[in-house]
């Protein structure tokens, strides 16, 4: 389910380039990409309630070892930046680059090496 998360997480962030013409080569996204980028984003989240469930039941909070540390600080950074950039969108005030999608795509990327892809390298975390 970690894998689906990251998956469907870049093809979120590439959605909202090409929604907000930051996309190379893609010229004007049409109307629907925006209902699409909202539809992508609440399965992302519905699809991370079970993981967050499963590793705050099993594990708790972790500070150590390092890399259980990291993983359990990048999930609760991914809970606080996705309710911070909720209040953003719905605020017209504010400016345009706190929506932080990209950090959300960096938490759960760094999220999914700390665990998924450790369980998958043999318990190991690959040197990038």
């Amino acid at each position: 389910m970690g894998t689906a998360l990251l998956a469907l997480a870049l093809i979120q962030l590439t959605v909202a380039l090409w929604m907000y013409g930051h996309l190379p080569g893609t010229g004007k996204a049409p109307r629907r990409i925006g209902t699409l980028h909202r539809a992508i984003g609440a399965l992302l989240f519905l699809l991370s309630i079970p993981i967050t469930v499963h590793c705050i039941r099993t594990y708790g909070i972790e500070l150590t070892p390092a890399r259980a540390a990291v993983h359990s600080l990048a999930g609760c950074f991914f809970y606080g930046a996705f309710a911070a950039k909720v209040l953003v969108v719905q605020s017209r005030r504010l400016p345009g680059w706190l929506l932080l999608g990209g950090t959300l795509v960096t938490a759960v990327a760094v999220s999914w090496y700390a665990s998924a892809l450790w369980y998958f390298n043999g318990y190991t975390l690959p040197h990038l």
